[in-house]
């Protein structure tokens, strides 16, 4: 697609923890590179009261922190500093815009505005860039996660911001579309003529998606008590792996196309029912355990009180359409796991005759495993013949074949996610951020789950710290004849 790179960007919460883990050092990474527009400036914009200087120097502490010591060149980081400056704004003050506006100054070369904020700011955050000047057809604007926390909160927010920017200046941010393996999720289906005669109800007999964590509330509480495993990841993340595992073949590598196509998915996703949450859903929440060799407190104690938030949540989902009928897919998210994983197991259907049968154990189905993290990988598990004479038989035995993307680039420098996100955002690229009406059609799905246990006043089971969920998870699968996996 034709790019159209702006000449300044503006940073919302810049002394955040975001911003100064991710943001950033993502940002010096495009500019060490040659990457970023030349001349573009970076406005910072907190509550805190900096200056230039100040702001500089916080920056540089966050690239010391957050930097591989082989990236901490001293003069790309001396030039990359002198493309910052700061102006101190607070979101809820309307009077805070018009200095905002002013230490930006023209915006006719083009403006993009990265806003990671609480969505209870947003109205007023875009009220008040409109009123200044700062909304106009040259300036596009990034929204964090998350937009809202239901289908009614979700329309709001985004009628509040299609007022003031219209949909092909608006990008939506998940950051799991910027993991490199993500990406190469498409390039692994379309790329390759020898998956698509067998990705289909025909071939795959069922697909799992697991996003475990290891780490319990951290500083986070305050958002996830009112969220949960459900919105926090599910509405996200694993919807977004689904449609790009599930969607049709786009017809071009484009932003319009591909993201029709992820809509396809999300509209053709069976809503669960009532009366089926019980059967289709498991929500769960982590007591003291072991995490890591340490023990560690449960979800109650690190909040402070008693709630009947979810940290990990099982979903049995289908998706009605000609390719994909039939085939459940398994989604798992939680927290205080036992690994940290990100992980899609493609689960092949077995062979229709096994000529080998009573002779040398169980023929398994093929599996093809994608891992996004901690290690970056795409694994083909299929049968292979033992070595042998074979005198009582012909032994078979299921073998990998790994392709290990962090060993096999590994003369490529393995980019944040957040550096393609941010360049695409400066750059005017849509492809890899989520358009309102798929924002719209995830909520629907996962509101009718919330729904559901209201309905049948369901609260999660608990489940020790540093384990795989309550048991009734295992069930939800093996019920199926189907193993989670844990490996």
């Amino acid at each position: 697609m034709k790019r159209d790179p702006v000449g300044k960007l503006l940073l919302f919460g810049a002394t955040g923890d975001l911003a100064r883990r991710m943001l950033l050092p993502s940002l010096f990474g495009l500019h060490a590179d040659g990457l970023l527009p030349e001349g573009l400036t970076i406005t910072g914009s907190a509550r805190a009261d900096l200056d230039d200087d100040g702001f500089r120097a916080e920056a540089s502490k966050a690239l010391d922190e957050f930097l591989p010591d082989d990236r901490k060149d001293a003069d790309k980081i001396a030039s990359f500093l002198q493309r910052l400056q700061f102006q101190s704004a607070d979101l809820s003050n309307e009077a805070t815009f018009a200095p905002l506006a002013e230490k930006i100054g023209d915006v006719s070369g083009g403006l993009s505005i990265f806003l990671s904020t609480a969505p209870s700011l947003f109205e007023a955050a875009v009220k008040g860039l409109q009123k200044v000047g700062l909304a106009g057809p040259t300036v596009r604007i990034g929204l964090e996660k998350p937009l809202g926390y239901d289908l009614a909160s979700s329309k709001e927010i985004n009628d509040t911001v299609a007022a003031a920017f219209t949909e092909e200046r608006i990008f939506r941010i998940d950051h799991y579309l910027g993991k490199e393996t993500v990406q190469n999720i498409l390039a692994l289906r379309f790329g390759n003529s020898f998956f698509e005669p067998v990705w289909n109800a025909q071939g795959i007999d069922n697909v799992q998606i697991t996003v475990s964590e290891t780490v319990g509330l951290e500083d986070r509480a305050g958002y996830y008590d009112g969220a949960g495993a459900l919105r926090d990841m599910v509405t996200n993340h694993i919807l977004q792996l689904v449609a790009l595992i599930a969607m049709e073949p786009p017809a071009r590598f484009d932003p319009t196309d591909i993201r029709d196509e992820k809509a396809k998915v999300f509209r053709s996703l069976r809503r669960i029912a009532p009366e089926e949450v019980a059967h289709s859903t498991v929500t769960g929440q982590y007591v003291g355990g072991a995490s890591k060799g340490e023990i560690v407190k449960g979800y109650d104690e690190e909040l402070g009180r008693d709630s009947n938030t979810e940290t990990f949540v099982a979903i049995k989902a289908h998706i009605d359409n000609w390719r994909w009928q039939g085939v459940p897919f398994y989604l798992r998210t939680g927290k205080r796991m036992p690994v940290r994983r990100s992980e899609i197991a493609i689960q092949f259907k077995p062979v229709p005759h096994s000529m080998f049968a009573g002779r040398g154990g169980l023929l398994q189905p093929n599996m093809l495993v994608i891992r996004l993290q901690p290690e970056e990988y795409i694994e083909l598990l299929v049968m292979a013949k033992e070595p042998g004479l074979d005198r009582e038989g012909v032994r078979l035995r299921e073998v990998p074949l790994k392709l290990s993307l962090d060993a096999e680039f590994a003369g490529t420098r393995r980019r944040i996610a957040y550096e393609r996100l941010l360049l695409d955002l400066i750059e005017g690229d849509q492809t890899l951020f989520v358009r309102r009406d798929e924002v719209e059609a995830q909520w629907i799905w996962t509101d009718a789950i919330r729904a559901g246990w209201k309905a049948n006043n369901t609260k999660p089971k608990h489940y020790p710290s540093g384990t795989w969920g309550p048991s009734a998870a295992i069930a939800l699968t093996e019920r199926d004849g189907v193993t989670w996996v844990d490996d």
